[in-house]
């Protein structure tokens, strides 16, 4: 039996699932599309805060401040999230510019994602906390993500993470720094590029990707039903113009279209799209697996020997 944590005595320890395996389970399909489901749901609970993490400079950008504001959090001897700590690590990475890091920080301060903490010295060393609205959506996020991976092989990660808020904390940036540093998923292929590479590009990506039939193996085109460039420009809170460039770099990729002209019809999506977007995302669901699987480990280990339990799985 558990105990109050959820530790099992005579659990098995489990082994992240690698990349090659997400990618074979059959069930991935489905599994991929509740989880970009998760996505476009957690937009449309707070649009406004979601754009900061809606193509990949900013997603790498905002998942270093909640990694900086964990990591702190977790083991106080590692640098606090600072306006200087984050520019030199941005920086230092090669994540981003010194001036596009300390304009995305004051854009989020400006929208209250990120607080000040009372207390000395100057603006660039003063102690940033994340707003606790930012944590909610990133946990959301997570769990999101655990759930999809336990529709893998009926593992109990979501329950698991519910159970103990301190898993998201351990694990959030081991995850963020390992795809920080992994070109499958800083580097995506030039099909997903053409999407995630723009403003809200990644958005638009997931609901395409959440609209597939999710047990329907990919074919030359996958057609998807009618689509509206209007449809998403009033959901992602972007300009026509902006979106029509979009999907023309797409369309001229030859991996998006539809059935007439003017876009109007049906709407397809290609087979290598598809393809591109299910090893990529793979990427990060082997990497949020590994940090998962990480963080049960050291939080048992950090228990008392007498107490230490191992991890558990369902067998079912």
């Amino acid at each position: 039996m558990p105990d109050e944590s959820g530790f099992h005595d005579d659990a098995i320890v489990p082994v992240a699932l690698t990349i090659k395996e997400v990618l074979q389970n059959p069930r991935f399909g489905g599994a991929l599309r509740d989880a970009a489901l998760t996505l476009v749901a957690i937009h449309d609970e707070a649009p406004r805060i979601v754009r900061y993490v809606a193509n990949m400079q900013k997603w790498l950008l905002t998942q270093a401040i909640l990694a900086l504001h964990f990591e702190h959090a977790t083991d106080p001897s590692r640098p606090g999230l600072t306006a200087a700590n984050l520019v030199a690590f941005l920086v230092d990475n090669n994540v981003a510019s010194k001036n596009t890091a300390v304009a995305h920080l004051a854009e989020m301060r400006n929208y209250r994602l990120l607080l000040d903490v009372e207390g000395s010295g100057d603006r660039r060393s003063r102690p940033l906390r994340v707003a606790d609205i930012a944590e909610r959506l990133i946990r959301e996020w997570f769990d999101g993500h655990l759930r999809s991976l336990d529709a893998l092989d009926q593992g109990t990660r979501c329950a698991q993470s519910m159970a103990d808020r301190r898993l998201l904390w351990h694990a959030h940036p081991k995850l963020a720094r390992g795809l920080f540093y992994d070109p499958g998923w800083c580097e995506p292929p030039e099909t997903v590029g053409a999407f995630v590479r723009t403003g809200s590009g990644s958005n638009i990506l997931h609901d395409l990707m959440s609209r597939l039939p999710p047990d329907h193996e990919p074919e030359a085109r996958t057609w998807i039903g009618d689509l509206r460039i209007s449809e998403l420009t009033r959901r992602y809170i972007i300009s026509r113009s902006h979106a029509q460039r979009v999907f023309a770099r797409a369309r001229a990729l030859d991996i998006i279209g539809w059935e007439r002209p003017g876009n109007s019809g049906a709407f397809w999506v290609s087979e290598r799209l598809i393809s591109d977007y299910r090893h990529w995302q793979a990427v990060k669901f082997s990497a949020i697996d590994e940090a998962f699987q990480w963080a049960r480990g050291h939080l048992c280990g950090s228990r008392p020997l007498e107490k230490m339990k191992k991890f558990f799985r369902n067998e079912n």
